[in-house]
């Protein structure tokens, strides 16, 4: 099923939990992602199944602009598709701050 984002659901699914994995694959990625998020280790599991989970990481992932170009690197994916997973997964549109 297509999202609003035309991302399918399953692909922005995928995508949001190959993030998960590359912040948990170096033990200093994960440590600040958990210290940011407020998540207990063990409680990972239990949040990924919760609503908005999924599409928390790809924000928390998008909010450092070298650790998203890191993980679009090693996905092989496009900087746009992490936008459309977040959206396609229930997060609002980003919206860059103009000063």
């Amino acid at each position: 099923m297509k999202s609003r984002s035309g991302m399918p659901t399953e692909a922005a699914e995928q995508l949001a939990i190959a993030a998960l994995s590359f912040l948990a694959a170096e033990p200093e990625r994960l440590g600040r992602f958990l210290s940011v998020t407020g998540i207990e280790p063990e409680a990972i599991r239990a949040a990924a199944s919760e609503p908005g989970f999924l599409a928390g990481v790809l924000a928390y992932l998008a909010s450092d602009e070298r650790l998203a170009s890191d993980f679009i690197a090693e996905a092989a994916c496009d900087s746009s598709d992490i936008a459309r997973a977040h959206i396609a997964l229930g997060g609002e549109p980003w919206e860059r701050e103009i000063p």
